[in-house]
């Protein structure tokens, strides 16, 4: 990137500080600050390599079944064959590209409550990967025992409650729903919250839950569905979401930028976004995530690290409060992963 020169200021690339997205340099400076930050920033590298670099850790991503794994052994659920490549190989190869160091695996639709690939997966790269499983809220109560055996046997360390699996007209907080919650606070395991449809439809369940069971970790995916607003009902949505940083145990999910933004890449207007959730929530209850592969084809999974690091450079962050929504949150909450 070349740096465009100006009679009085000079505009720096963020690569100067540190060549990562956790040191986004302010916009213009004159030449002599230039060279003081620069050689400043030439003591922090040395300073970072030597305690070694803050790790990135993706908090929301999927995998599935190749169409050849599909046939021998991991068969998908009959009407969610994927429209897009999602296999390990592809995945290790994005995440490698990007330089991302670990990331949650969400057990995708594709395979529904048939959980076998993703174990696989977890087996095989065991300080790679960490797994959130699929609640089954079936009526009659054998998702507590699943949820149980999933995380207990198969080391899954966090849930997904997908509303739209529950029976007609029933709610996550119906009997099953808060057996299920309930356990996954006994056993340490945090929840995460699908609310694709929109947060005002599960706002009430969601404070219900959080403050009949405050033991129990919630992560709200994708900022909970909440795009910029521009009407009364999304301006409630959001405020909905800040409010919920009431309860110590709410973390959100700053994923699938794609789906929330209503511009391309580097999806500027959810700088506000951040930069008030970050502002409620604090950034050690914030953290990245791609939603790969559905991010493929909208930026590219390195663009995906590339627009988060954009929006917060943007939205005036510190490298520490970016260094713990790119990484150091994950870690935190899934302690003992990723440290190797």
């Amino acid at each position: 990137m070349a740096l465009a020169v100006r009679s009085v200021k000079t505009l720096i690339p963020a690569s100067i500080f540190l060549g990562d997205c956790r040191h986004a340099p302010p916009r213009s400076f004159s030449a002599p600050y230039i060279r003081t930050q620069f050689k400043a920033s030439a003591t922090k590298m040395a300073s970072t390599k030597a305690q070694g670099k803050a790790k990135t850790i993706d908090s929301h991503l999927h995998v599935w079944a190749s169409p050849q794994e599909a046939a021998d052994k991991y068969p998908y659920f009959p009407g969610q064959e994927p429209t897009l490549p999602g296999h390990l190989d592809f995945l290790l190869q994005c995440m490698e590209e990007a330089s991302v160091d670990g990331a949650l695996i969400v057990q995708p639709i594709n395979h529904k409550f048939d959980h076998s690939l993703v174990t696989s997966v977890l087996k095989k790269h065991p300080a790679k990967f960490v797994g959130c499983c699929l609640a089954n809220p079936a009526e009659n109560g054998t998702g507590v025992k699943q949820l149980e055996d999933l995380i207990l046997k198969d080391g899954y360390r966090a849930v997904r409650f997908n509303p739209y699996l529950w029976p007609s007209g029933q709610q996550m907080t119906n009997e099953v729903g808060k057996a299920m919650f309930s356990r996954a606070g006994e056993l340490g395991v945090p929840v995460g919250f699908m609310c694709m449809k929109g947060l005002n439809l599960h706002i009430s369940e969601i404070t219900e839950l959080c403050t009949e069971f405050p033991s129990t970790a919630v992560l709200l995916d994708h900022l909970a569905f909440c795009r910029p607003p521009t009407n009364d009902e999304e301006k409630l949505a959001f405020s909905d979401l800040l409010k919920l940083s009431r309860f110590p145990q709410v973390y959100v999910k700053f994923s699938a930028l794609f789906r929330v933004s209503r511009m391309s890449t580097p999806y500027e207007d959810l700088v506000s976004l951040l930069a008030e959730v970050v502002s409620n929530f604090g950034a050690n209850r914030v953290m990245w995530g791609s939603d790969f592969p559905f991010v493929v084809p909208e930026s590219g999974y390195k663009g995906a690290k590339e627009a988060a690091c954009h929006i917060a450079s943007q939205a005036s962050l510190s490298s520490s409060e970016v260094e713990w929504i790119m990484g150091k949150t994950a870690m935190q909450l899934f302690q003992g992963q990723w440290l190797a």
